[in-house]
Order: structure tokens, then sequence, then C-alpha cells
């Protein structure tokens, strides 16, 4: 068993080292001390990483005050101010857990834009949390596409979960409403809202989702417990305005981060937490339906500065 884990904690390590690609080592060997053209060097390869112009400045920063104290000299000095710097920013990352309720059904809303990943993140989730013993309920509440809804229902019966649709055309809001109702009626620990995915600059799709959000918080008190956005770590930058936009409609809690292993700019996660607050919870790190983690801060530093 203990040799599983450290087997898991190695390919996590190694996962994120390919997805961020700072190479590291380059800069040390290009520029051996810790001079100007080494800090340009690196704040170049965090924005190209992802990371976003904010929190790059802010760990180039870091680094150079530790260099004029004399903290920082070398590989050595380079590897441990950026790690200092990574858990200063991650630091509320590590608490980001998912909220549950004290007692009836936790309700969780997912949102995020078209072609993101997030019908397949909601199917990893339910999988995940039946995979810890609890019962869920898959409701969908996009009405405007029956291939959406048919294939929700088909991984919905995969993993083992409850499903609600309702009417074709129908309001998205009676579908979430009707699945805290049957959660309830069935004694159902989790319900997922998977809603229609939409363009942020969708304004009447946006308006809907605020609707859904409303009877949700009406119907259950306490509940959306989660609404989380799902986003497509290919994308890079654009992820920071589908956040705002969101934000803007419901009261976000979390980041499911999808596709992050197609990408090799894995600093979104970075960039997001710098510029929003707000945590990515899970990552999606494959195509299989156990492929949907907790982010690990540690391993993302790691996986960045190398053991």
């Amino acid at each position: 068993m203990a040799r599983l884990f450290r087997r898991k904690e190695e390919r996590r390590k190694g996962f994120w080292r390919r997805a961020v690609d700072l190479a590291l080592t380059d800069v040390r060997v290009a520029f051996g001390g810790l001079d100007t053209p080494s800090l340009e060097e690196l704040e170049e390869r965090l924005i190209a990483a992802d990371f976003g112009v904010d929190a790059s400045l802010a760990l180039v920063d870091h680094v150079e005050r530790e260099l004029k104290r004399g903290r920082a000299r070398g590989a050595e000095g380079l590897n441990r101010a950026l790690r200092e710097a990574l858990a200063d920013l991650l630091a509320p990352a590590r608490e980001a857990y998912l909220e549950a309720a004290d007692e009836g059904p936790t309700v969780y809303l997912i949102c995020g834009v078209n072609g993101v990943g997030k019908t397949t993140s909601v199917a990893k989730l339910a999988h995940r949390i039946r995979s810890e013993g609890k019962s869920v309920l898959v409701a969908a509440a996009d009405t405007f596409r029956a291939g959406a809804v048919d294939q929700l229902r088909m991984w919905a019966e995969r993993v083992g979960a409850d499903f609600v649709a309702g009417q074709a055309g129908g309001d998205p809001a009676a579908v979430a409403y009707d699945a805290i109702d049957a959660a309830e009626a069935r004694g159902i620990d989790v319900v997922l809202i998977d809603t229609a995915g939409r363009l942020h600059t969708q304004s009447p799709l946006m308006e809907e989702l605020r609707k859904v959000d409303r009877v949700i918080r009406r119907r259950l008190e306490g509940a959306p417990h989660e609404t989380l956005i799902v986003l497509d770590a290919t994308v890079g930058q654009n992820a920071l305005s589908q956040v705002r936009a969101f934000g803007e409609a419901v009261s976000l809690t979390g980041i499911v981060l999808a596709k992050l292993d197609s990408s090799a700019r894995g600093g979104i996660v970075v960039a997001l937490q710098r510029e929003f607050g707000l945590p990515v919870k899970l990552v999606g790190l494959g195509e299989g339906i156990d492929d949907l983690e907790t982010f690990d801060p540690d391993a993302f530093i790691e996986g960045v500065c190398g053991a």
C-alpha cells in the first residue's frame, strides 16, 4: 500500500512538471547566478506558463528581494525563493475542500462555458462521491440540448447515480427544484446540478443561471453548498474573463480545472488564485473516470521547483 501511495505521488509530481514546464534547469545553466537577465528569464517563463502577469511579477519580486538580502544565490536560492512565494500564494488552496450540508442533501451547482468538459467533469465528480460511499443524484438542467441530457443520463447510469431531467425546452430552474425534491424523498446525499454551457457574453443565459441559483437558495436553506465553475486549462488567460463574468452572475466558491493533461501551462492555477482569491478545488488529470483529483498545492510546487 505504501509503495502504491508513493507511486501515485510520483505520478502527480511528474504530471505537474509536464503541465507547468518552466524548465528552471535551463535558467540556472544559462545564467548561473541570479542576476537581472536571470530574473527576466524567470519572469518570461512564468508568463509563458500562464502564471499571469500579476502573479509572475509578484513571484519575481519575491525572488529579487531574497537576492538583495543575500538569501537567494544560484540554483538553490532560486528554487527556495520560488517555493516560498508559491506556498504563500497558494496557501488558501490548502483549505479548499468541498463543503457539505449539516443535514439533508448537499447541493453543488456546476457552471461554465460551452466545450470546457463540464458534463464529463460532473460525471467524474459523481463517481468520486460514489467511491466515498455516498449516494448521488445528477440533474440535467440543460433542457435545450437533448444530446447533453442523454450523455449525462448515460454517465449517471455508468457511475451508479440517480438522474433527474426536465422536459425538452423546459425551465432549468424547475429541474433544479425537482432534483432537490427527489433527493429529499430518496434520502440522497449529494445533488449535482449540471447547467447548460453558456458563453459569458450571453446576457439572457447568464440571467437564466441567476434564476437557477435563486430557486435553489429558496428551495433549500444553505444551498447551493458549492457553486463550481469548470474551466478548460488549455484556454490560458481567457479563463480569467470567464471567472470574472460568471462571478458577477453567481457566487462562485471554487474551480474545477479540466483538460489539464492537455496543457503545458498549468500555472493558470496560480493566476486564478492571485486574481480572484478563488481556489482551484479539483483538477482533471486525464480522460478516465478516476482522473479527477483534489488540487494539491504541495504536489504543484514540487512539480514546478523539483525535489
